[in-house]
């Protein structure tokens, strides 16, 4: 397939060529743009050995350099990017301000590409983005104290009660004890089961209803180093799971993916809790920022101290997919803002599968 003066060759994930995934590694590293550890080929491989074929559509300049690399799955006639419905941050790997050749994506049976996280990585996609939300982010430089300099002012409360509510599990409950990066299997069988929990509770679609889900966790947990890895955060109160999540991290740079707690203890806000072990543990762990994943919790829009845009859309040339997706839209938002309460919520949830 051939737009312009790029050339887009579809190859399975683990038939990458060294030079190919060299250029992912430089492309990467040039385009601040791309420091999450879903852009990171670790991510991608990952994925692909639990059991979801990853296709990457790479592109090659005129005289056959690598451009540009799009990892993605194909369902059908339908790509979606890599990590779907997982993944919140999406798009090529390609250098600062280049073109993207999103309709040389269609061809050989592909009649669309759908997205809900995507950067705007190249204006190209902007005829087919439908919409835009925020995702914040923490930033964590300077720890505890840099994070107060520069959180609002919910924020910094919401801290303070946090410290204070340390304080009382202690008295109340046994010694608090946090594990900033533990292997332990056995806390993150934990951390599926209180999630899964959570989603029948909530009515959310189930994202570990898929084994292939189940077993990208482990593995995950199982790559080691800081240029990529899993990583599991444990908040203890005595031998008690109070709190824990399940993230992935690239650099600096930690992904806020799958936080849980412990229902029962709710009053204590754990999650909070977590949070600032978190915080304070980032110019140990190497972190400069914590991304909290799109979404319309209230504590990330306490907690954050920016944001980035995410879009969603579907890049196609057929008017009935377009339409299809516009009623899509249109139904999420009139869930959304109606105030016929959570019943339309639930459907708001299940179209968004949202997992947190």
């Amino acid at each position: 397939m051939r737009t312009g003066r790029t050339a887009l060759q579809a190859v399975a994930f683990d038939e990458l060529s060294t030079a190919q995934l060299d250029a992912w590694h430089k492309l990467r590293a040039i385009n601040p743009m791309l420091d999450s550890p879903y852009f990171h080929p670790g991510f991608s491989g990952a994925v692909h050995a639990a059991g979801r074929p990853v296709t990457v559509y790479v592109g090659h300049g005129p005289t056959g350099e690598v451009e540009s690399l799009f990892p993605v799955h194909r369902d059908g006639a339908v790509l979606r990017p890599v990590g779907w419905p997982g993944a919140d941050f999406q798009g090529p790997i390609l250098a600062p301000g280049a073109a993207y050749p999103v309709t040389g994506l269609f061809g050989d049976g592909v009649g669309a590409l759908e997205f809900d996280h995507l950067l705007e990585l190249s204006e190209d996609f902007r005829p087919w983005i439908t919409g835009s939300r925020p995702s914040p982010f923490v930033d964590t430089t300077g720890g505890m104290d840099g994070y107060l300099s520069r959180a609002s002012k919910s924020g910094k409360d919401n801290m303070g009660q946090a410290r204070r509510r340390t304080a009382k599990a202690e008295r109340e409950i046994g010694p608090v004890r946090f594990v900033a990066d533990s292997l332990d299997e056995g806390d993150l069988a934990k951390v599926i089961e209180l999630k899964r929990a959570q989603y029948a509770a909530t009515g959310a679609k189930d994202y570990f209803a898929e084994p292939d889900r189940q077993a990208l966790m482990t593995a995950l947990l199982r790559t080691r180093g800081t240029e990529f890895a899993g990583i599991l955060s444990t908040l203890y109160t005595g031998d008690h799971l109070l709190a824990a999540h399940f993230g992935i991290r690239s650099g600096g740079v930690l992904h806020w993916w799958f936080p849980v707690y412990d229902p029962a203890h709710a009053a204590l806000a754990p999650g909070w809790m977590l949070l600032r072990e978190l915080v304070m543990a980032a110019p140990q762990l190497g972190f400069a920022r914590i991304d909290l994943g799109r979404g319309d919790d209230e504590y990330k829009r306490r907690a954050k101290t920016g944001e980035t845009p995410v879009c969603q859309g579907l890049a196609t040339r057929s008017s009935a997919r377009r339409a299809l997706r516009a009623a899509r839209e249109s139904l999420v938002t009139a869930a959304k803002d109606s105030p016929l309460g959570p019943q339309l919520r639930r459907v708001v949830r299940k179209l968004r599968t949202i997992r947190r």
